[in-house]
């Protein structure tokens, strides 16, 4: 597919371990150590004091809200960062919104469950409602004015990348100029901890001080550590000062062998990278920002992708999750921040625990790759303006 539109990425905002201001989340990048920390015998990477209370004082800011599910409210607050930067309301031009999350509303649905499981108290008139997975999407836009298109996917933890992808369908088809698009999740709850401790790939590590060994190839066991975040992206047709451009997409899917597999040379990410790279008109980039869970079969598979694509063109290698963990749905929201900030500060990030490589002397174009459940993939590249 050729881009007839170039489109360009203005601003973004997030919240995830590392924070919510872009200044104390490189910052936190910065450092070479992890944001996960132990809660109730489970590694979960959560907010920081200060994001939290930002979220609390949200949650008290209309009437309702303190209904809302988290990931509702972590979205809410990096669209609000996104558009505040983006100054889109001076320009009097609507905007869509495009808002992915792999597992929706989780807290709520395990709440209003227990409700219902209890029997003690009659079930509440809002469990439907806010418990949909549009819900995320709708509240969203009526909090930040935005009334124009207005939608969800779930494509498991390749969300986020695939919300962007939809908006630049939109933006590419004429309709709109300027788009919003991203991805939230909230899943540190009892249920989807239990979810992945039954998949036998969480971390169960003790005595060390980075519990998810992302694009550690040496590992024996898995090490998958959950975190809470969201990402949302600005995104134009006609930007006039981007922060980078979105020069190429690729997505595809394979069978696999179960729900969960990936397939030992990881073919469909073979095929979205080579999409990418095919539409932005290269043969490699500086960095590529890896899916990399920290899970013992994942992360081989992924980097057998990328070797086979790249071949003597091999790029720098990093990854975020063993930082701030596997945001489900919003990391591949949270990898392309990471890489909107290596552009920026033309900073390569090594991962502490890894033998250290010779970073690229220049960045100025980034891969951002995304893998879920069910063999889909996808990959993003941006370029510096």
């Amino acid at each position: 597919m050729k881009q007839s539109k170039r489109i360009g990425i203005v601003s973004w905002g997030s919240t995830s371990a590392l924070g919510h201001l872009p200044e104390d989340i490189w910052q936190a990048y910065l450092q070479p150590k992890t944001a996960i920390k132990q809660r109730d015998d489970s590694w979960v990477a959560s907010l920081p004091a200060n994001t939290e209370d930002r979220i609390h004082s949200l949650s008290q800011q209309e009437k309702g809200y303190h209904r809302l599910d988290r990931s509702v409210l972590l979205a809410m607050l990096a669209g609000e960062q996104a558009l505040q930067r983006a100054d889109w309301k001076s320009k009097g031009v609507e905007s869509g919104l495009y808002l992915g999350s792999s597992r929706g509303a989780t807290g709520s649905w395990e709440a209003y469950f227990q409700q219902f499981h209890d029997q003690k108290e009659r079930l509440s008139p809002q469990s439907s409602p806010l418990t949909t997975a549009g819900n995320l999407a709708t509240h969203t836009a009526q909090h930040l004015g935005i009334h124009g298109f207005t939608s969800d996917n779930s494509i498991t933890c390749s969300t986020a990348l695939h919300a962007v992808a939809n908006a630049v369908a939109w933006l590419e088809s004429g309709r709109y100029s300027q788009f919003l698009a991203g991805g939230t999740e909230a899943p540190l709850t009892p249920f989807t901890l239990a979810q992945m401790n039954a998949l036998k790939i969480y971390s169960n590590l003790s005595g060390t001080p980075f519990p998810n060994r992302a694009l550690d190839l040496n590992k024996t066991e898995n090490t998958m550590v959950l975190g809470e975040g969201s990402a949302l992206f600005a995104l134009e047709t006609a930007a006039t000062k981007p922060l980078a451009h979105i020069s190429g997409l690729g997505y595809a899917r394979e069978d696999t062998a179960s729900l969960t597999a990936i397939s030992k040379n990881g073919l469909a990410l073979q095929k979205a990278m080579g999409q990418a790279l095919r539409e932005a008109g290269k043969k490699t980039v500086d960095v590529v920002i890896c899916h990399s869970p920290g899970t013992r079969l994942g992360d081989l598979s992924e980097s057998r992708a990328i070797r086979s694509v790249f071949g003597e063109n091999m790029p720098s290698l990093t990854s975020n999750k063993w930082k701030l963990g596997h945001t489900l749905g919003a990391s591949g929201g949270l990898s392309l921040e990471l890489a909107l900030l290596l552009l920026e500060h033309q900073t390569f990030l090594p991962i502490p625990y890894l033998t250290p490589t010779v970073p690229p002397k220049n960045i100025r174009s980034i891969m951002v790759n995304a893998l879920g459940f069910g063999g889909n993939a996808i990959s993003l590249i941006i370029t510096k303006p």
